[in-house]
């Protein structure tokens, strides 16, 4: 499997893609809601990239108040790309994460600690071993009050990084309606480290604290 150098590409250069979109479970195995829309009514939607999504989806399927999730591709520009195209870094999408949550029960700050502390958002284009634009840490809010409290919680973050002694955040933050439209990835990477619980992650408790020490910590299962 080719895999991409760090470098992004523009539509133009983009891979052709499909006229379908693949298809997906109607049930989150683990949660047992449904993986599509329509959501309930009040639902808010948070788009996150962190790395390989496997890991990503486990961490917020396991927070109180999110509803539903699923991994899919994010922030490019092939339509319903494979997930061999996406990794050759020629689509412009980033392995991203939908997290749907209901706001009377989770805040989204309780969402962004999640994200902050369990990768490292000050390394470009990757995630540990894991090198291309298709494992680039980003937030795409669906909502103005959403990207309110992301550019909040960035400015948090860096400046607790900064304190102890690490470089700058490189999280691509943008509106979704400005990042491409989402594409669900196909079926056996939903909910990927149930169906495998021995599969590969790499995520977990990196490198400094969230400051918001009141919000709830994700623990997440031994490997």
């Amino acid at each position: 499997m080719w895999r991409s150098k760090p470098a992004t590409i523009t539509a133009e250069q983009a891979l052709p893609g499909r006229p379908d979109p693949v298809r997906v479970a109607e049930r989150h195995v683990v949660l047992g809601t449904p993986m599509t829309p329509p959501f309930p009514d009040g639902a808010e939607v948070l788009y996150v990239a962190m790395g390989c999504f496997w890991g990503a989806e486990r961490i917020f399927w396991q927070i109180p108040g999110v509803l539903t999730t699923a991994a899919g591709y994010a922030g490019g520009f092939t339509p319903n790309p494979s997930y061999e195209q996406t990794c050759t870094g020629r689509t412009g999408h980033t392995e991203a994460v939908q997290v749907v949550y209901d706001p009377s029960v989770v805040d989204v700050d309780v969402l962004l600690k999640a994200f902050w502390e369990n990768h490292d958002p000050t390394q470009l284009n990757g995630q540990g071993n894991d090198i291309g634009t298709q494992y680039r840490s980003a937030l795409y809010p669906t909502t103005e009050a959403q990207m309110t409290a992301v550019r909040a919680s960035l400015d948090r973050y860096q400046a607790a990084l900064t304190a102890a002694g690490y470089g700058a955040i490189t999280t691509e933050v943008k509106p979704f309606a400005q990042a491409g439209p989402w594409y669900y990835a196909e079926d056996y990477h939903q909910q990927y480290l149930h169906k495998n619980p021995g599969g590969y992650c790499n995520h977990g408790f990196c490198q400094v604290a969230y400051d918001r020490q009141d919000l709830t910590r994700v623990e997440l299962p031994s490997a």
